[in-house]
């Protein structure tokens, strides 16, 4: 089977939908794909998300590399073997994570010499170490180690970083190929970055695409500019990357943003927002969210929402979700994150059946009509 191929089998306006193929498994786009943090997708076993409809999962390089560690790991058979999940997993570079360890980092061309959060351990993360990690862990899809500054930083300091994160994937791009058996077998994907800056992210794209990649990944955004910016900025990033390519936009979002990203031309997401919601009382429908906390729950004995197929929707209360979730049982977290992650794959597939069928921009504007955000 072919190491990495993505076929379009449909647009619409630019919307697109078809799949990625890969030795474990195919992908179809558009695509979301659960983060597994720490080799666990939280309060799911592997085979439950698997039923919910995800055709990847995300891992996460430098909450792995510290805890158990990428060697170990490698030393029990990879990660697949070691979360017993046996379809494609990407894996992010850690650069993100190391973003937001502004007071426990420092960064030179070389790389990024951090301390741990566990234990105050000091670690430096290179552009070679990364495609380290991700290769001990028998990553499908690489992702290049990037830096992603703070959106309100001044045009020099972000262009400087984009920069910087230009030659870091070039970096990648040679510690890759570098990777023997693995480098046959996986892909590698680069980050624009460019924050909302059209012209940066021109340079970025072009960069990128003279190293050459197997995908390109929108990063830099859902830092805190808002959906209104976010979508500003990808009605131009996604079309300065190359079309034949899948095009990730990482770290999003909320329902409403996937539908506005894939009507803008991007194919592929991650979130933590199903799960980490799931876990704090917020379950996520075709009319909005909602939070099962709320009294107004208590004796209703609705399904949570009755177009879902999810187990949870079809066997259990909305008033015996709202018990769960009032007594801190972790049944609660676990029904609602099983509840969240369909209703995310349901929203995918409704979009790509949309998509197949020329009817996308009714589709997004009945979504909007129907969905109303509560926070």
């Amino acid at each position: 089977m072919t190491r990495f191929a993505f076929d379009i089998h449909a647009t619409d306006g630019r919307a697109r939908t078809g799949r990625i193929t890969m030795k474990r498994g195919e992908i179809r786009t558009p695509a979301f794909m659960p983060v597994g943090t720490a080799a666990t997708v939280k309060a799911m076993k592997p085979q439950d998300v698997r039923a919910t409809g995800a055709d990847i999962i995300l891992g996460n390089t430098y909450h792995l590399m510290l805890r158990p560690g990428a060697e170990r790991v490698a030393r029990l058979g990879g990660l697949h073997k070691f979360m017993n999940w046996d379809r494609p997993i990407l894996t992010d570079s850690g650069g993100y994570q190391v973003m937001s360890l502004s007071d426990l980092r420092k960064i030179t061309e070389e790389g990024v010499t951090f301390a741990s959060h566990l234990d105050g351990s000091r670690h430096l993360l290179t552009p070679e170490r990364s495609m380290e990690i991700q290769r001990l862990l028998g990553s499908d899809i690489v992702m290049a180690f990037d830096e992603c500054p703070k959106i309100d930083q001044g045009r020099d300091v972000i262009a400087r970083s984009m920069e910087m994160s230009m030659r870091w994937a070039k970096r990648s791009r040679e510690g890759f190929d570098a990777g023997g058996d693995h480098a046959e077998r996986a892909a590698l994907f680069g980050i624009q970055q460019g924050a909302l800056d059209e012209d940066l992210r021109r340079s970025s794209a072009q960069a990128l695409t003279e190293i050459g990649f197997d995908g390109y990944a929108i990063g830099g955004l859902a830092v805190g500019e808002g959906q209104e910016a976010m979508f500003a900025t990808l009605e131009f990033a996604p079309g300065q990357l190359p079309a034949d390519r899948p095009r990730y936009l990482m770290g999003v979002g909320k329902p409403d943003d996937l539908v506005g990203a894939v009507e803008r031309g991007v194919d592929m997401f991650d979130c933590v927002l199903p799960t980490r919601s799931g876990r704090n009382g917020q379950a996520f429908t075709w009319n909005g969210p909602v939070n099962m906390r709320n009294a107004r729950h208590a004796e209703d004995t609705a399904a949570l929402d009755d177009r879902c197929p999810c187990p949870t929707c079809q066997t259990y209360s909305r008033a015996y979700l709202h018990h769960l979730i009032k007594s801190g049982e972790m049944l609660g977290a676990m029904l609602l994150t099983e509840h969240n992650l369909t209703f995310y794959q349901q929203l995918m597939q409704a979009m790509r059946d949309a998509i197949m069928e020329e009817r996308f921009a009714a589709f997004a504007r009945s979504f909007r009509a129907g969905y109303q955000r509560s926070g």
